[in-house]
């Protein structure tokens, strides 16, 4: 009898370890999300110049950037939420941020 775990592909398995990319890319969540705590609001701002650049290089269609820079102890938090046109863009942008 032959190991009955073979590795993940469809022509060694009868049920191969693939998935339909719709079943996960459905452009139902296109939004990526940003926070951080920075000490100065000054490291903010070039923050959020930074992750607008990135995204502005990933949008096919203009990208809708919503942002806000919060006093809190010990500094200032950064929020920005990026909407993308497509679920693709957006995990460009995420994967870019690792």
């Amino acid at each position: 009898m032959t190991h009955s775990i073979n590795k993940c592909s469809a022509q060694e398995t009868a049920a191969c370890c693939c998935v339909d990319v719709g079943t996960i890319i459905d452009n139902e969540d296109c939004t990526a999300s940003f926070s951080k705590v920075f000490e100065q609001r000054a490291q903010a701002e070039a923050m959020l110049a930074s992750l607008t650049e990135k995204a502005r290089a990933i949008e096919s269609d203009p990208c809708e950037i919503t942002s806000r820079i919060e006093p809190v102890s010990g500094g200032v938090e950064l929020n920005v939420d990026f909407t993308f046109s497509c679920q693709a863009e957006t995990l460009i942008f995420q994967l870019g941020l690792r």
